[in-house]
């Protein structure tokens, strides 16, 4: 982990340093092409390839069955499943609070009313990773608010392990949440079935889940035949902290995020060069005795501690860098919260670790990453469905605004608009 100062390096080259290369390289893209072409072609034959060849595995269906459900409780510890019951009210508590199903109504003219109604998108379709980590708590941040949003048709996607088998706790969360449509299937050929339909899996209408750059470069190229929630890449945590900041929380909360992958990133900004020489040494100590070495060490050495001259640098740098987690820990935490504008998560104060938000908080984890926190929101109710406008005009309200209508109409040339107007005089 390198540590760079602004009194020596400018901000601008620092924000080079800090970019990665994004997930779609030309050799990731050319394989996903060669996925989602043959699953669109072939269906379910190409899904039995990709599982064998992928995942190594020889599957007989690809759906799982009412007893694996039944199975999976008796494997999951009696504690984890109270634990996903906790976790589901606290996040039904706060997204049942995002939905507005029916906006105020707005008069733009006399009798001329104008206003919204939420409607959810149908068909879901949900992809929850496997590989080298089972996310349970993805199903819950999924799968909750697209129940709350009242989405007819829920389905998940999830990678089978060499006994073709789902990881329990997955279905157990997936159960939890009252979602029974489940398929083995994981990598961009579950991307290709949701977007496109097989004879066993139904097409969708968006997908939503993160993924490795597989996942991710499939869900862009898919984009258009279906919507997708976000173009996530690996994940990211960036902290703001002063120099009363515990380093030893702070050197605990950058490692939790950098297991999640070898490319993931955590940044550490700090006005403190004493901190700042704290927080390495104590990382490189508890790095020895965390778990996933492999995947830590990798993504240790792509993630960075900034000494900045003041805080108008480090909120400089996070505007730009738009992080997908946010910690603020610092004497100033709201004045810099009030000028922070592109984070995905934000994190106020010690005890606002960020692994509480990855699971319990009631705040959703899936979140804008690799700098699209600048024009995307966290996952909500309203990322499951849209808003429709509905215009209610009666003759009053069509004598007080048609005329104007008639004359911008005539000047676009759209004489068949001003006739539809014209007509009802």
């Amino acid at each position: 982990m390198q540590i760079l100062n602004t009194q020596k390096t400018n901000i601008s080259q620092i924000l080079k340093y800090l970019r990665r290369q994004q997930s779609q390289s030309d050799l990731v893209k050319m394989r996903v092409t060669e996925i989602l072409t043959t699953v669109k072609k072939t269906g379910d034959q190409a899904l039995f390839y990709y599982s064998n060849k992928f995942d190594g595995v020889n599957l007989s269906s690809l759906k799982v069955k009412k007893y694996e459900i039944i199975q999976a409780y008796k494997q999951v510890d009696k504690q984890l499943t109270k634990a996903l019951i906790f976790a589901k009210t606290n996040i039904e508590k706060f997204q049942k609070t995002t939905l507005r199903k029916k906006e105020k109504i707005i008069e733009t003219a006399r009798d001329v009313k104008v206003w919204r109604e939420f409607r959810p998108i149908e068909k879901v379709g949900l992809y929850v990773p496997g590989g080298t980590a089972a996310y349970p708590s993805s199903v819950l941040m999924l799968a909750i608010p697209a129940q709350i949003a009242g989405c007819k048709k829920i389905i998940i996607c999830s990678p089978p392990d060499k006994q073709g088998k789902c990881n329990p706790a997955v279905l157990v969360a997936a159960d939890i949440c009252g979602v029974t449509d489940i398929y083995k299937i994981g990598g961009a050929q579950a991307i290709a079935a949701m977007a496109y339909g097989t004879k066993s899996v139904p097409k969708v209408y968006k997908i939503f889940g993160p993924g490795n750059q597989y996942v991710t470069t499939a869900k862009i190229l898919v984009y258009g035949e279906v919507d997708i929630d976000m173009p996530a890449g690996p994940s990211e945590i960036m902290i703001l902290a002063d120099t009363k900041a515990n380093s030893k929380w702070l050197a605990a909360d950058l490692l939790s995020q950098l297991e999640h992958g070898q490319d993931s990133q955590s940044i550490l900004i700090t006005n403190s060069k004493t901190l700042a020489n704290q927080v390495k040494k104590e990382l490189w100590q508890q790095l020895k005795t965390t778990s996933r070495q492999a995947i830590v060490r990798q993504a240790y050495q792509k993630s960075f501690i900034i000494i900045v001259k003041n805080w108008q640098e480090a909120i400089k740098i996070a505007n730009e860098y738009a992080p997908e987690h946010l910690e603020i820990i610092t004497k100033n935490k709201n004045q810099i919260k009030n000028k922070i504008n592109n984070a995905g998560s934000i994190f106020l104060g010690p005890y606002s670790s960020e692994p509480l938000g990855d699971y319990v908080t009631g705040a959703n984890h899936t979140l804008p990453t690799s700098g699209f926190a600048k024009t995307f929101s966290a996952l909500s109710v309203e990322s499951f469905g849209k808003m429709i406008q509905i215009q209610k005009i009666n003759k009053t309200g069509f004598k007080a605004i048609s005329k104007p209508a008639i004359i911008m109409a005539l000047s676009e040339g759209l004489f068949a608009h001003s006739a539809a107007l014209k007509i009802r005089k």
